[in-house]
């Protein structure tokens, strides 16, 4: 398999693992695959390619070596008076917290994912985790504030009152606590992430890939408008994926007891 680099000084690098899944790897391991400016701008890119290549259905990003998924941002960076190179203006941190997508993206996380890399794997749709790994919010015992979406992303994701103390004490959660409530799809021995993570994205290729973005839209909305608002986002989205060719090719699939054939169309 190909592997390409996203970004400056291969921070970020791109390789398929499948016909419809990418693999994209925050490639810093010695640094413990902390953001800096090479990092954003790959990560950018990264999206960028996945979302417009018709073949990319489920995308898993994990970080180099077993140490950390990422811990956050490169604090030497910041010190230097460059937290503006952490991030892009589309992108935000990372060049990926607020960076439109219409795809799935699985965290796999072997090690630590600290500071805005909880934030990132918070901003993924799923995440697998190894049983070494670790979460956590400790931007206030560096006087910082985990402004990258993570204060409003892991209540939603945890109850309300374990996301708070952990915001404002700082401290690590280990991914056995992180399953139990949820945060975590699926824990896996160590070194097993990325294999996992893969099962989980061929569990989701074998769904009509539109129909699946369709869906995912309206999920991702689901802590954002009114049961009513969402009643007509969920209707207009079904109405386009009527539209498509593989809403026909679904139901011809059953009646002929076979497989679909989907085309992304």
């Amino acid at each position: 398999m190909t592997t390409k680099s996203m970004g400056p000084n291969d921070a970020v690098l791109m390789e398929k693992l499948s016909d419809h899944v990418a693999l994209v790897t925050i490639n810093r391991p010695d640094a413990r695959n902390a953001i800096n400016g090479d990092v954003a701008a790959g990560m950018e890119r990264a999206v960028q390619e996945t979302e417009a290549d018709p073949d990319v259905w489920v995308v898993i990003l994990t970080g180099a070596g077993d140490k950390a998924f990422c811990a956050g941002a490169d604090l030497k960076a910041v010190s230097g008076g460059g937290r503006g190179t952490l991030g892009t203006p589309n992108g935000g941190f990372a060049g990926f917290v607020h960076q439109p997508r219409t795809k799935p993206w699985i965290a796999a996380v072997n090690g630590f994912a600290l500071a805005g890399g909880t934030e990132i794997a918070l901003r993924c749709d799923m995440i697998v985790a190894t049983e070494q790994s670790a979460f956590g919010l400790p931007e206030v015992k560096r006087a910082l504030v985990a402004s990258a979406g993570g204060l409003y992303r892991l209540p939603r994701a945890l109850p309300k009152a374990l996301a708070i103390e952990l915001i404002v004490t700082g401290d690590h959660f280990d991914a056995k606590r992180a399953h139990h409530f949820g945060l975590v799809n699926r824990l896996v021995p160590n070194g097993k992430h990325i294999e996992e993570a893969l099962r989980l994205a061929d569990a989701i290729c074998v769904n009509a890939p539109l129909a699946v973005r369709a869906a995912l839209a309206v999920a991702r909305q689901a802590y954002d408008h009114a049961d009513a608002e969402l009643r007509k986002i969920s209707e207009e989205a079904g109405r386009k994926n009527m539209e498509t060719e593989d809403f026909k090719e679904g139901p011809r699939a059953f009646v002929e007891k076979r497989a679909p054939k989907w085309v992304g169309r």
